[in-house]
């Protein structure tokens, strides 16, 4: 198995990822006006009809699959499939298994349980495939402990709970796609600095970056398509797989720190919205309008600014993963709490009053309650019909 190591087989290691990450670009930015015009086939369309929804228009679903056609078809290109045919015949098998899924659900709005249950699937066979986490690294200073018999399940459990974690986020123009391609960057720059990194899991990180990056200017601010759960299932699926083949794959105990650091912006709202959601006796499943997004939103930023600011947010996260990368866990450390007492500042301080969100500058808007969207009678039925519905039976 190849790995990168700074020789002097460097220079051409990194331009064939570079070529790699602008194939799956381009393809993904010229496939994304097919899977709109295919959205609109078969009746994809996200009909806004609550609150959540920060939408006014129908807004054709399916991008995700633009970005999974650009990852497909460069990681047949670029991959050595015969070294290493077990685990990318996982992946893609899986991956497809996400994506047929997400094409059924962002068309008739599958139960969340049924989801749940071929997200489980998808994780098994790629676990089947011999991509599992074996050993896990807990302090920075110990040693490793292998998993043994929980291999499976622990590699299952993270590649469900980060399929969903960057579905839940999928909330305002950009953002999904914009987080994971940050995330994607910052596993990839990190594997630079971690030499036991095989070279085909950095590939496949720079494949999937350059798929998020193609499809991006179609959906960020004002979108003219969205991924749907196609797209946004997808991205998490593949991000913990390609974690696992990747850096869980390293013999340094504080690299196992890496992809959670990375992927922290999801991971943090995913957890919040399952423990409040738990607290006030509701499904973990069930949808609400408490996410991270969502509360900026309501603190009178726009969609463009909220989205600006959980972008930063990974970036700095981005950051403090690559310094645990080269072993600076402290710096890491600095980084993330600097930022954490600036956003509280920011939060508590300044955006609380009327007067200081004035003095910005960011011509935040004044707190007003948002009135319902109310739907059109023509409008057909959709999944967010259907959706509208269910909620209201329950």
């Amino acid at each position: 198995m190849n790995y990168i190591t700074f020789d002097n087989n460097a220079v051409v290691s990194f331009i064939y990822i570079a070529i790699a990450l602008i194939c799956s670009a381009c393809i993904a930015f010229t496939m994304t006006p097919v899977a709109r015009v295919l959205a609109f086939k078969i009746g994809a369309i996200d009909v806004p009809k609550d609150k959540r929804r920060m939408h006014r228009v129908e807004m054709p679903l399916m991008g995700g699959v633009a970005i999974y056609t650009a990852f497909i078809i460069t990681t047949l290109a670029f991959c050595d499939i015969s070294s290493n045919a077990k685990e990318i015949t996982g992946l893609l098998i899986g991956a497809s298994v996400i994506v047929v899924t997400g094409i059924f659900d962002d068309r008739f709005n599958l139960n969340p349980l049924i989801k749940l249950a071929m997200q489980l699937i998808a994780a098994l066979i790629v676990a089947l495939c011999g991509v599992t986490v074996d050993n896990i690294g807990i302090f920075m200073g110990g040693e490793m402990v292998s998993l043994g018999i929980f291999s499976i399940p622990v590699t299952v459990l993270w590649i469900a709970g980060m399929t969903n974690a960057v579905n839940l986020i999928d909330g305002l123009d950009g953002l999904s796609c914009g987080v994971s391609a940050i995330s994607a960057l910052s596993i990839l720059i990190s594997s630079f600095f971690m030499p036991d990194t095989p070279l085909f899991a950095t590939l496949l990180t720079a494949i999937l970056a350059g798929a998020c990056i193609g499809f991006l200017p179609y959906n960020f601010n004002p979108a003219k398509i969205f991924m749907g759960d196609t797209g946004s299932m997808f991205l998490g699926f593949s991000l913990s797989v390609i974690s696992i083949l990747g850096v869980f794959k390293t013999t340094a105990v504080i690299s196992y720190w890496v992809p959670f650091i990375a992927f922290a912006v999801p991971i943090c709202d995913t957890t919040f919205a399952f423990v409040r959601r738990i607290l006030k006796g509701k499904s973990p499943f069930s949808a609400d309008r408490g996410h991270i997004h969502h509360r900026l939103i309501d603190m009178g930023f726009n969609q463009r600014q909220s989205v600006t600011i959980l972008y930063a947010i990974s970036i700095i996260f981005g950051i403090a993963a690559v310094l645990w990368a080269i072993k600076k866990p402290i710096a890491g450390f600095v980084i993330i709490v600097s930022a954490i007492i600036i956003l509280f500042i920011n939060w508590r301080f300044i955006t609380k009053s009327e007067t200081t969100r004035q003095e910005t500058g960011l011509g935040l808007a004044t707190l007003q309650p948002t009135a319902p969207v109310v739907p059109d009678e023509n409008v057909t039925n959709t999944r967010s019909d259907v959706a509208h519905a269910q909620s209201d039976k329950e």
